[in-house]
């Protein structure tokens, strides 16, 4: 197949090649929240291309502050509009051209957070995480409890503190007890970590009593973001027995600001591990809903060099996406638009592919060496945490950018 090329300047190196087209929200000094799509460094005012007859849409719902009424419209017409886009920047001729003010440099544009979630869940889909932590709280030799490896297990999670790259959190406030105390204590967490992960979005609204297959679960994706569930270590393992986990995740999780499309990586589908044992029939799938999508954190101190201490790949999750949205649905639980599905912490079969503090020191008996010398077990005040993601075969590269996020001290009683 012929290569697609632009005739805008794209640095191989980008995330966001004439493959990609995420969607997002973006504003200006000039104009407020609106849809925006990204190529190379740059943002496409897609307001602007539906005022000059370069897309057919209508531009109200592309004047929104969020993503919803768009992802609404359907994905015949959401894949129709990117395809148009894809073209008016790949054709030599192209009309865009003679409208230059229609692309705007992202550095000089403002992103919002792109979805209006109404409902999140988070999952726990890694087997090496989920088998890491079960060996540092519970039993070595029986790592994952019963129901691991027969279920994709998940929570309910908060949607109101999600936020987007760039935006700072404080050091949450917390019950915690600390090792040989009598009586838990109340202050700020002592153990602030991040949490490597991907996130699907909900594409359309199911009904009440309806289950969605793994054959159908393709139809009610749009696309996917990259997540950090910021968590306080010390707050949730002092809480989440017997109901799970609560204050010490809903302070803060954090999603990078443009959505891929599931068209956009669909060439980068792999098979995932083999699940033995065998699933139950509503969990059994045809094809390949593993992602081989590349992910990294950087460790940034304040006034320091930033030191990448992980690398993991969506590809080793052990639950996936189908399977994710079979399962939230089978007792009738409905889903609407813009939902997120967050895939749990991503972590890989060695130390470096670990997607959280709390493996990578392995519950703080193990120090992480960063390059100016600096020493950590968790997250540090004014410690930035930097995620990426990308999917990269030979001439194609799709990603996500970044979600980075500062961790500022806890606000006291006082302030």
């Amino acid at each position: 197949m012929k290569q697609k090329q632009s005739w805008l300047p794209i640095p191989e190196s980008s995330d966001f090649s004439i493959y990609n087209l995420p969607f997002g929200i973006f504003s200006t000094n000039q104009f407020g929240p609106r849809v925006g799509v990204a190529i190379g460094d740059q943002v496409v005012d897609l307001v602007g291309l539906a005022q000059k007859g370069l897309i057919e849409m209508p531009i109200p719902v592309l004047s929104q502050p969020f993503l919803n009424n768009f992802i609404r419209l359907g994905k015949q017409r959401t894949s129709a509009i990117r395809q148009s886009i894809q073209r008016l920047l790949s054709d030599v001729d192209s009309p865009l051209k003679n409208f230059p003010g229609l692309l705007l440099p992202q550095k000089k544009v403002t992103m919002h957070l792109p979805l209006q979630v109404g409902d999140y869940t988070d999952f726990y889909s890694s087997k090496e995480h989920a088998t890491n932590v079960g060996a540092m709280f519970r039993d070595p030799e029986n790592a994952l409890l019963p129901n691991w490896k027969h279920l994709p297990v998940g929570y309910h999670g908060r949607a109101s503190s999600i936020i987007t790259s760039g935006k700072p959190i404080h050091r949450p406030y917390g019950q915690t007890m600390p090792r040989g105390a009598e009586a838990p204590v109340f202050g700020p967490s002592r153990r602030m970590d991040f949490e490597l992960e991907m996130a699907f979005v909900i594409g359309q609204d199911s009904q009440l009593g309806q289950r969605i297959t793994t054959a159908e679960a393709k139809d009610y994706i749009f696309g996917m973001v990259l997540f950090n569930d910021w968590s306080a270590r010390d707050i949730q393992k002092w809480e989440y027995v017997p109901l799970g986990p609560f204050l010490g995740k809903s302070f803060a999780s954090s999603i990078s600001p443009w959505v891929v499309t599931l068209e956009a990586l669909a060439d980068f589908r792999v098979s995932g591990p083999q699940q033995d044992p065998p699933v139950l029939p509503y969990l059994q799938f045809e094809g390949a809903y593993n992602y081989d999508i590349q992910l990294e954190v950087d460790l940034h101190p304040r006034d320091a060099k930033a030191t990448t201490i992980c690398h993991s790949n969506t590809k080793y999750l052990y639950w996936n996406i189908a399977q994710q949205l079979a399962h939230h649905t089978v007792n009738g639980c409905n889903v609407r638009i813009a939902d997120l599905m967050a895939s749990g912490t991503i972590s890989g079969p060695e130390a470096g592919n670990y997607g959280s503090m709390l493996e990578l020191s392995w519950g703080g008996k193990k120090i992480i060496e960063l390059k100016d010398g600096q020493k950590r077990t968790f997250i540090e005040d004014y410690d930035t945490i930097t995620m990426r993601a990308f999917a990269e075969r030979p001439g194609k590269r799709v990603g996500f950018g970044e979600v980075s996020n500062q961790l500022l001290p806890a606000i006291s009683s006082t302030d």
